[in-house]
């Protein structure tokens, strides 16, 4: 299993401008910013990739770790370590919120493959999950892509977007051919990877910048 960990700098964060929930703008300090890449036929069958963030406020850094797969044993290890992941950072760094664009799904297939596993751990009851495709939704009254709100924050990404069935074809790859992984070029490996950790780095800035960029319309 690959396991790679980011840092990467973040300027000053102006409060005023920070998504606000029952008039709580400093959310982000205790939050971690989440993303799978997973592949599904007819019901869930792994978890590709982890991607996961959090703020600290001390360093003013955003620290990113990642898992991701290389054959079929891994599938079934990376379930144990996404959850050694929540329970380090909900114990001992107090973080409450999950936040997420469009989580229903991940977390959808996060409960199906921790029950197959017998892992015990309720991530709706461990965290409070804020969506930000829904708020975007609630407050201007039309549907979002995740690209699309990037392109309203000004975020311009390293990576080419990968489709989420191009990347759902690469994982269902790795897990049937135990000798895929080392035959994908490094290349492919860490445009993956990239592209994951721009999804969790992005749903940050904009939690962050929220006000800047969505004016509320009654």
């Amino acid at each position: 299993m690959i396991i790679r960990n980011n840092t990467i700098k973040v300027e000053q964060i102006d409060k005023s401008l920070v998504l606000s929930i029952e008039d709580k703008n400093e959310l982000y300090k205790n939050s971690l910013f989440f993303d799978l890449e997973h592949y599904v036929y007819k019901k869930p069958i792994c978890i590709g990739v982890f991607g996961c963030s959090y703020y600290d406020d001390d360093k003013r850094e955003l620290f990113v770790t990642q898992y991701m797969i290389e054959d079929k044993k891994d599938s079934e290890e990376i379930i144990s370590k996404i959850e050694e992941y929540f329970i380090k950072y909900k114990n001992s760094y107090e973080k409450k919120y999950i936040v997420t664009f469009s989580g229903n799904n991940d977390f959808t297939v996060l409960r199906y493959l921790f029950k197959e596993r017998n892992i015990y751990f309720d991530i709706d009851s461990e965290f409070i999950h804020i969506d930000l495709q829904k708020q975007y939704e609630k407050e201007k009254k039309e549907g979002i892509g995740l690209k699309n709100l990037e392109k309203i924050f000004e975020i311009e990404r390293e990576s080419a977007v990968i489709s989420g069935s191009n990347l759902a074809k690469t994982i269902s790859k790795i897990i049937k051919d135990k000798d895929y992984f080392s035959r994908m070029p490094e290349e492919k490996k860490d445009k993956i990877l990239l592209y994951n950790e721009q999804d969790v780095v992005s749903l940050f800035y904009i939690l962050t910048n929220w006000k800047k960029y969505i004016v509320h319309e009654e």
